[in-house]
Protein backbone atom coordinates (compact mmCIF):
# COMPACT_ATOMS: atom_id res chain seq x y z
CA UNK A 1 0.00 0.00 0.00
CA UNK A 2 1.44 3.35 -1.10
CA UNK A 3 1.78 6.08 1.48
CA UNK A 4 -0.08 9.28 0.79
CA UNK A 5 2.26 12.16 0.04
CA UNK A 6 1.70 15.29 2.11
CA UNK A 7 0.67 18.14 -0.17
CA UNK A 8 0.38 21.80 0.78
CA UNK A 9 -2.78 23.58 -0.35
CA UNK A 10 -2.68 26.88 -2.24
CA UNK A 11 -3.67 28.94 0.81
CA UNK A 12 -0.79 27.41 2.81
CA UNK A 13 1.63 28.18 -0.03
CA UNK A 14 0.37 31.76 -0.30
CA UNK A 15 0.77 32.27 3.48
CA UNK A 16 4.31 30.81 3.34
CA UNK A 17 5.05 33.10 0.38
CA UNK A 18 3.83 36.14 2.33
CA UNK A 19 5.94 35.20 5.40
CA UNK A 20 8.99 34.52 3.20
CA UNK A 21 8.49 37.90 1.48
CA UNK A 22 8.26 39.68 4.84
CA UNK A 23 11.48 38.04 6.11
CA UNK A 24 13.46 38.71 2.92
CA UNK A 25 12.15 42.27 2.63
CA UNK A 26 13.24 42.97 6.22
CA UNK A 27 16.63 41.23 6.37
CA UNK A 28 17.95 40.14 2.94
CA UNK A 29 20.29 42.34 0.88
CA UNK A 30 18.75 44.25 -2.03
CA UNK A 31 20.45 42.13 -4.70
CA UNK A 32 18.69 38.98 -3.45
CA UNK A 33 15.36 40.77 -3.14
CA UNK A 34 15.70 42.16 -6.67
CA UNK A 35 15.89 38.59 -8.03
CA UNK A 36 12.38 37.93 -6.68
CA UNK A 37 11.20 41.38 -7.79
CA UNK A 38 12.49 40.59 -11.31
CA UNK A 39 10.52 37.33 -11.34
CA UNK A 40 7.40 39.15 -10.11
CA UNK A 41 7.82 41.75 -12.87
CA UNK A 42 8.03 39.06 -15.58
CA UNK A 43 5.13 37.09 -14.07
CA UNK A 44 3.03 40.26 -13.78
CA UNK A 45 3.63 41.02 -17.46
CA UNK A 46 2.61 37.46 -18.32
CA UNK A 47 -0.61 37.96 -16.36
CA UNK A 48 -1.28 41.11 -18.37
CA UNK A 49 -0.74 39.10 -21.57
CA UNK A 50 -3.01 36.23 -20.51
CA UNK A 51 -5.95 38.31 -19.16
CA UNK A 52 -7.60 38.99 -22.57
CA UNK A 53 -7.12 35.32 -23.55
CA UNK A 54 -8.57 34.23 -20.21
CA UNK A 55 -11.67 36.39 -20.77
CA UNK A 56 -11.99 35.10 -24.33
CA UNK A 57 -11.68 31.48 -23.22
CA UNK A 58 -14.04 31.55 -20.22
CA UNK A 59 -16.74 33.95 -21.39
CA UNK A 60 -17.05 32.49 -24.91
CA UNK A 61 -17.39 28.90 -23.66
CA UNK A 62 -19.61 29.95 -20.74
CA UNK A 63 -22.12 31.86 -22.89
CA UNK A 64 -22.09 29.16 -25.58
CA UNK A 65 -22.83 26.50 -22.95
CA UNK A 66 -25.62 28.54 -21.35
CA UNK A 67 -27.30 28.76 -24.72
CA UNK A 68 -28.15 25.07 -24.68
CA UNK A 69 -30.15 22.94 -22.30
CA UNK A 70 -33.66 23.11 -20.93
CA UNK A 71 -34.82 26.37 -22.51
CA UNK A 72 -37.12 28.21 -20.12
CA UNK A 73 -35.76 26.37 -17.07
CA UNK A 74 -32.24 27.38 -18.02
CA UNK A 75 -33.26 31.02 -18.42
CA UNK A 76 -35.00 31.12 -15.03
CA UNK A 77 -32.05 29.47 -13.26
CA UNK A 78 -29.48 31.82 -14.79
CA UNK A 79 -31.67 34.87 -14.11
CA UNK A 80 -32.18 33.97 -10.42
CA UNK A 81 -28.47 33.12 -9.98
CA UNK A 82 -27.36 36.38 -11.64
CA UNK A 83 -29.94 38.34 -9.61
CA UNK A 84 -28.56 36.89 -6.36
CA UNK A 85 -25.00 37.72 -7.49
CA UNK A 86 -25.97 41.29 -8.38
CA UNK A 87 -27.79 41.84 -5.06
CA UNK A 88 -24.79 40.45 -3.15
CA UNK A 89 -22.38 42.81 -4.92
CA UNK A 90 -24.57 45.88 -4.31
CA UNK A 91 -25.02 44.85 -0.66
CA UNK A 92 -21.22 44.53 -0.33
CA UNK A 93 -20.75 48.00 -1.83
CA UNK A 94 -23.05 49.70 0.68
CA UNK A 95 -21.60 47.76 3.63
CA UNK A 96 -18.12 48.68 2.36
CA UNK A 97 -18.76 52.43 2.05
CA UNK A 98 -20.34 52.36 5.52
CA UNK A 99 -17.68 50.45 7.46
CA UNK A 100 -14.38 50.57 5.53
CA UNK A 101 -13.83 54.35 5.99
CA UNK A 102 -13.94 53.83 9.78
CA UNK A 103 -10.49 52.20 9.64
CA UNK A 104 -9.18 53.20 6.18
CA UNK A 105 -8.73 56.91 6.84
CA UNK A 106 -6.90 59.52 4.70
CA UNK A 107 -3.92 59.01 7.05
CA UNK A 108 -3.95 55.26 6.42
CA UNK A 109 -4.09 55.84 2.65
CA UNK A 110 -1.22 58.32 3.00
CA UNK A 111 0.98 55.57 4.45
CA UNK A 112 0.58 53.71 1.15
CA UNK A 113 0.72 56.58 -1.35
CA UNK A 114 3.66 58.33 0.38
CA UNK A 115 5.75 55.19 0.95
CA UNK A 116 9.40 54.74 -0.04
CA UNK A 117 10.44 53.91 -3.60
CA UNK A 118 10.03 50.26 -4.61
CA UNK A 119 12.90 47.98 -5.64
CA UNK A 120 13.46 47.81 -9.39
CA UNK A 121 13.85 44.50 -11.29
CA UNK A 122 17.24 43.72 -12.86
CA UNK A 123 15.56 43.63 -16.28
CA UNK A 124 12.08 43.65 -17.78
CA UNK A 125 10.45 41.38 -20.36
CA UNK A 126 7.63 43.20 -22.10
CA UNK A 127 4.65 41.01 -23.09
CA UNK A 128 2.06 43.23 -24.80
CA UNK A 129 -1.42 41.69 -24.87
CA UNK A 130 -2.69 40.68 -28.31
CA UNK A 131 -5.88 42.71 -27.69
CA UNK A 132 -7.32 45.09 -25.12
CA UNK A 133 -9.58 43.80 -22.36
CA UNK A 134 -12.67 45.52 -23.78
CA UNK A 135 -11.96 44.01 -27.22
CA UNK A 136 -11.69 40.55 -25.64
CA UNK A 137 -15.04 41.03 -23.85
CA UNK A 138 -16.83 42.17 -27.02
CA UNK A 139 -15.33 39.34 -29.08
CA UNK A 140 -16.21 36.79 -26.37
CA UNK A 141 -19.86 37.96 -26.31
CA UNK A 142 -20.11 37.85 -30.12
CA UNK A 143 -18.56 34.38 -30.35
CA UNK A 144 -20.48 32.94 -27.39
CA UNK A 145 -23.87 34.23 -28.52
CA UNK A 146 -23.10 33.33 -32.15
CA UNK A 147 -22.12 29.74 -31.32
CA UNK A 148 -25.26 29.40 -29.21
CA UNK A 149 -27.49 30.84 -31.95
CA UNK A 150 -26.23 28.72 -34.85
CA UNK A 151 -25.55 25.65 -32.65
CA UNK A 152 -22.35 24.86 -34.53
CA UNK A 153 -20.74 21.83 -32.88
CA UNK A 154 -17.20 22.26 -34.33
CA UNK A 155 -17.14 25.87 -33.09
CA UNK A 156 -18.53 24.82 -29.72
CA UNK A 157 -15.81 22.16 -29.40
CA UNK A 158 -13.19 24.74 -30.42
CA UNK A 159 -14.45 27.14 -27.71
CA UNK A 160 -14.41 24.33 -25.12
CA UNK A 161 -10.93 23.29 -26.26
CA UNK A 162 -9.58 26.84 -25.98
CA UNK A 163 -11.10 27.15 -22.50
CA UNK A 164 -9.35 23.91 -21.50
CA UNK A 165 -6.02 25.29 -22.78
CA UNK A 166 -6.42 28.46 -20.70
CA UNK A 167 -7.53 26.40 -17.68
CA UNK A 168 -4.42 24.23 -18.12
CA UNK A 169 -2.22 27.35 -18.20
CA UNK A 170 -3.82 28.52 -14.94
CA UNK A 171 -3.52 25.11 -13.26
CA UNK A 172 0.00 24.27 -14.49
CA UNK A 173 1.71 27.68 -14.70
CA UNK A 174 -0.08 30.53 -12.94
CA UNK A 175 -1.32 28.80 -9.77
CA UNK A 176 2.00 26.95 -9.05
CA UNK A 177 4.05 30.14 -9.57
CA UNK A 178 1.70 32.43 -7.65
CA UNK A 179 3.45 31.90 -4.28
CA UNK A 180 6.81 33.03 -5.78
CA UNK A 181 5.05 36.03 -7.34
CA UNK A 182 3.58 36.85 -3.92
CA UNK A 183 7.09 36.66 -2.38
CA UNK A 184 8.26 39.42 -4.74
CA UNK A 185 5.15 41.53 -4.11
CA UNK A 186 5.55 41.37 -0.32
CA UNK A 187 9.31 41.97 -0.50
CA UNK A 188 8.54 45.28 -2.18
CA UNK A 189 5.70 46.06 0.23
CA UNK A 190 8.07 45.44 3.16
CA UNK A 191 10.86 47.46 1.52
CA UNK A 192 8.54 50.45 0.97
CA UNK A 193 7.01 50.22 4.45
CA UNK A 194 3.47 49.49 3.19
CA UNK A 195 3.06 46.02 4.72
CA UNK A 196 2.17 47.09 8.28
CA UNK A 197 -0.63 49.30 6.95
CA UNK A 198 -1.98 46.55 4.69
CA UNK A 199 -2.08 43.96 7.51
CA UNK A 200 -3.61 46.41 9.98
CA UNK A 201 -6.47 46.92 7.51
CA UNK A 202 -7.19 43.56 5.92
CA UNK A 203 -7.85 41.38 8.96
CA UNK A 204 -10.75 43.75 9.62
CA UNK A 205 -11.83 43.54 5.96
CA UNK A 206 -11.87 39.73 6.18
CA UNK A 207 -14.11 39.78 9.26
CA UNK A 208 -16.56 42.08 7.45
CA UNK A 209 -16.49 39.86 4.34
CA UNK A 210 -17.17 36.62 6.28
CA UNK A 211 -20.01 38.30 8.20
CA UNK A 212 -21.54 39.39 4.87
CA UNK A 213 -21.21 35.85 3.48
CA UNK A 214 -23.16 34.41 6.41
CA UNK A 215 -25.81 37.15 6.19
CA UNK A 216 -26.32 36.59 2.44
CA UNK A 217 -26.62 32.80 2.91
CA UNK A 218 -29.37 33.28 5.52
CA UNK A 219 -31.10 35.93 3.36
CA UNK A 220 -31.05 33.75 0.24
CA UNK A 221 -32.31 30.73 2.18
CA UNK A 222 -35.05 32.88 3.73
CA UNK A 223 -36.18 33.94 0.23
CA UNK A 224 -35.96 30.37 -1.10
CA UNK A 225 -37.76 28.85 1.90
CA UNK A 226 -40.50 31.49 1.80
CA UNK A 227 -41.21 30.85 -1.89
CA UNK A 228 -40.96 27.05 -1.57
CA UNK A 229 -42.73 26.93 1.84
CA UNK A 230 -39.85 25.07 3.52
CA UNK A 231 -38.54 25.37 7.07
CA UNK A 232 -35.58 27.80 7.19
CA UNK A 233 -33.82 26.20 10.17
CA UNK A 234 -34.20 22.69 8.72
CA UNK A 235 -32.74 23.73 5.35
CA UNK A 236 -29.83 25.69 6.86
CA UNK A 237 -28.95 22.71 9.08
CA UNK A 238 -28.95 20.35 6.10
CA UNK A 239 -26.65 22.67 4.13
CA UNK A 240 -23.83 22.44 6.72
CA UNK A 241 -22.10 19.43 5.00
CA UNK A 242 -22.07 21.31 1.66
CA UNK A 243 -20.72 24.46 3.32
CA UNK A 244 -17.95 22.55 5.12
CA UNK A 245 -16.99 20.59 1.98
CA UNK A 246 -16.63 23.82 0.00
CA UNK A 247 -14.61 25.31 2.87
CA UNK A 248 -12.18 22.40 2.64
CA UNK A 249 -11.94 21.96 -1.14
CA UNK A 250 -12.16 25.64 -2.27
CA UNK A 251 -13.96 24.33 -5.36
CA UNK A 252 -17.64 24.66 -6.32
CA UNK A 253 -17.24 21.82 -8.82
CA UNK A 254 -15.74 19.45 -6.23
CA UNK A 255 -18.65 20.19 -3.86
CA UNK A 256 -21.41 19.27 -6.36
CA UNK A 257 -21.89 15.63 -5.17
CA UNK A 258 -22.27 16.68 -1.51
CA UNK A 259 -24.47 19.64 -2.47
CA UNK A 260 -26.80 17.29 -4.37
CA UNK A 261 -27.18 15.17 -1.22
CA UNK A 262 -28.02 18.35 0.75
CA UNK A 263 -30.66 19.24 -1.88
CA UNK A 264 -32.20 15.79 -1.60
CA UNK A 265 -32.52 16.11 2.19
CA UNK A 266 -34.19 19.50 1.73
CA UNK A 267 -36.82 17.88 -0.50
CA UNK A 268 -35.89 19.57 -3.79
CA UNK A 269 -37.14 17.60 -6.82
CA UNK A 270 -34.62 15.18 -8.35
CA UNK A 271 -34.76 16.64 -11.86
CA UNK A 272 -34.43 20.22 -10.61
CA UNK A 273 -31.55 19.59 -8.20
CA UNK A 274 -29.60 17.58 -10.79
CA UNK A 275 -30.03 20.42 -13.29
CA UNK A 276 -29.70 23.51 -11.06
CA UNK A 277 -26.89 22.57 -8.64
CA UNK A 278 -24.24 21.73 -11.31
CA UNK A 279 -25.30 24.74 -13.40
CA UNK A 280 -25.12 27.13 -10.43
CA UNK A 281 -21.63 25.86 -9.61
CA UNK A 282 -20.51 28.05 -12.54
CA UNK A 283 -23.21 30.74 -12.67
CA UNK A 284 -23.99 31.70 -9.06
CA UNK A 285 -21.12 33.67 -7.49
CA UNK A 286 -22.56 35.66 -4.56
CA UNK A 287 -19.70 34.86 -2.17
CA UNK A 288 -16.97 35.59 -4.72
CA UNK A 289 -18.67 38.86 -5.70
CA UNK A 290 -18.89 40.01 -2.07
CA UNK A 291 -15.20 39.28 -1.54
CA UNK A 292 -14.01 40.84 -4.79
CA UNK A 293 -16.15 43.96 -4.34
CA UNK A 294 -15.10 44.55 -0.73
CA UNK A 295 -11.40 43.82 -1.24
CA UNK A 296 -11.35 46.01 -4.37
CA UNK A 297 -12.90 48.89 -2.42
CA UNK A 298 -10.32 48.49 0.37
CA UNK A 299 -7.42 48.42 -2.12
CA UNK A 300 -8.73 51.55 -3.85
CA UNK A 301 -9.22 53.39 -0.54
CA UNK A 302 -5.70 52.43 0.57
CA UNK A 303 -4.34 53.89 -2.66
CA UNK A 304 -6.31 57.11 -2.20
CA UNK A 305 -8.63 56.44 -5.15
CA UNK A 306 -12.27 57.55 -5.30
CA UNK A 307 -14.93 54.87 -4.82
CA UNK A 308 -18.20 55.64 -6.63
CA UNK A 309 -21.44 53.67 -6.94
CA UNK A 310 -21.59 54.28 -10.73
CA UNK A 311 -18.21 52.59 -11.29
CA UNK A 312 -18.95 49.78 -8.85
CA UNK A 313 -22.38 48.98 -10.25
CA UNK A 314 -20.78 48.53 -13.68
CA UNK A 315 -18.02 46.47 -12.10
CA UNK A 316 -20.48 44.22 -10.23
CA UNK A 317 -22.73 43.77 -13.29
CA UNK A 318 -19.77 42.81 -15.48
CA UNK A 319 -18.22 40.66 -12.76
CA UNK A 320 -21.34 38.46 -12.62
CA UNK A 321 -20.78 37.67 -16.30
CA UNK A 322 -16.99 37.36 -16.51
CA UNK A 323 -16.67 34.90 -13.62
CA UNK A 324 -19.27 32.58 -15.15
CA UNK A 325 -17.53 29.29 -15.89
CA UNK A 326 -14.39 30.37 -14.04
CA UNK A 327 -12.27 27.23 -13.65
CA UNK A 328 -12.95 24.94 -10.71
CA UNK A 329 -9.52 25.64 -9.23
CA UNK A 330 -8.73 27.75 -6.17
CA UNK A 331 -8.51 31.42 -7.14
CA UNK A 332 -10.35 30.93 -10.46
CA UNK A 333 -12.80 33.78 -9.82
CA UNK A 334 -10.13 36.37 -9.07
CA UNK A 335 -8.19 35.32 -12.18
CA UNK A 336 -11.29 35.81 -14.33
CA UNK A 337 -11.95 39.20 -12.68
CA UNK A 338 -8.53 40.75 -13.31
CA UNK A 339 -9.59 42.21 -16.65
CA UNK A 340 -12.69 43.85 -15.15
CA UNK A 341 -10.68 45.29 -12.25
CA UNK A 342 -8.24 46.77 -14.75
CA UNK A 343 -10.83 47.97 -17.26
CA UNK A 344 -13.56 49.45 -15.04
CA UNK A 345 -11.80 50.31 -11.76
CA UNK A 346 -8.40 51.21 -13.24
CA UNK A 347 -6.33 48.77 -11.16
CA UNK A 348 -2.57 48.86 -11.67
CA UNK A 349 -0.32 45.77 -11.62
CA UNK A 350 0.62 46.12 -7.89
CA UNK A 351 -3.08 46.54 -7.02
CA UNK A 352 -3.97 43.40 -9.03
CA UNK A 353 -1.19 41.47 -7.24
CA UNK A 354 -2.55 42.51 -3.85
CA UNK A 355 -6.08 41.52 -4.92
CA UNK A 356 -4.89 38.04 -5.91
CA UNK A 357 -3.21 37.50 -2.53
CA UNK A 358 -6.18 38.86 -0.56
CA UNK A 359 -8.79 36.90 -2.50
CA UNK A 360 -7.00 33.56 -2.35
CA UNK A 361 -6.37 34.00 1.39
CA UNK A 362 -10.14 33.67 2.01
CA UNK A 363 -11.23 31.81 -1.14
CA UNK A 364 -12.70 28.95 0.92
CA UNK A 365 -15.31 31.19 2.56
CA UNK A 366 -16.39 32.74 -0.76
CA UNK A 367 -16.77 29.30 -2.34
CA UNK A 368 -18.80 28.06 0.65
CA UNK A 369 -21.13 31.04 0.27
CA UNK A 370 -21.48 30.40 -3.48
CA UNK A 371 -22.46 26.73 -3.15
CA UNK A 372 -24.80 27.33 -0.22
CA UNK A 373 -26.73 29.95 -2.17
CA UNK A 374 -27.14 27.41 -5.01
CA UNK A 375 -29.73 25.64 -2.82
CA UNK A 376 -31.83 28.82 -2.57
CA UNK A 377 -31.79 29.10 -6.37
CA UNK A 378 -32.85 25.44 -6.63
CA UNK A 379 -35.76 26.01 -4.20
CA UNK A 380 -37.05 28.96 -6.26
CA UNK A 381 -36.72 27.14 -9.59
CA UNK A 382 -38.37 24.04 -8.11
CA UNK A 383 -41.35 26.13 -6.92
CA UNK A 384 -41.72 27.87 -10.30
CA UNK A 385 -41.57 24.52 -12.10
CA UNK A 386 -44.24 22.99 -9.83
CA UNK A 387 -46.56 25.99 -10.29
CA UNK A 388 -46.35 25.91 -14.11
Amino acid sequence: MKEKKFKLGLISKIIIGIIFGLILGSFAPDWINRIFVTFSSIFGNFLGFIIPLLILGFVTAGIAELGTGAGKLLGITVAVAYGFTLISGIFAYFVGVTFLPTFITPGTAGNITESAAALEPFFKVEMPAIMQVVSALILAFILGLGISAIDNQPLRKAADGFQKIITKVIESVIIPLLPIYIVGVFINMTHTGQVATVFSVFWKVFLIVIAMHLFIIVLQFAIGCTISKKNLGFCLKNQIPGYMTALGTQSSAATIPVNLQCSERMGISKGIREFVVPLCATTHMSGSTITLTTCAMAVMMLNGLTVSFEAYFGFIAMLGITIVAAPGVPGGAVMASLGVLELILGFTEPMLALMIALYIAQDSFGTACNVSGDQAVAMIVDSIQKND
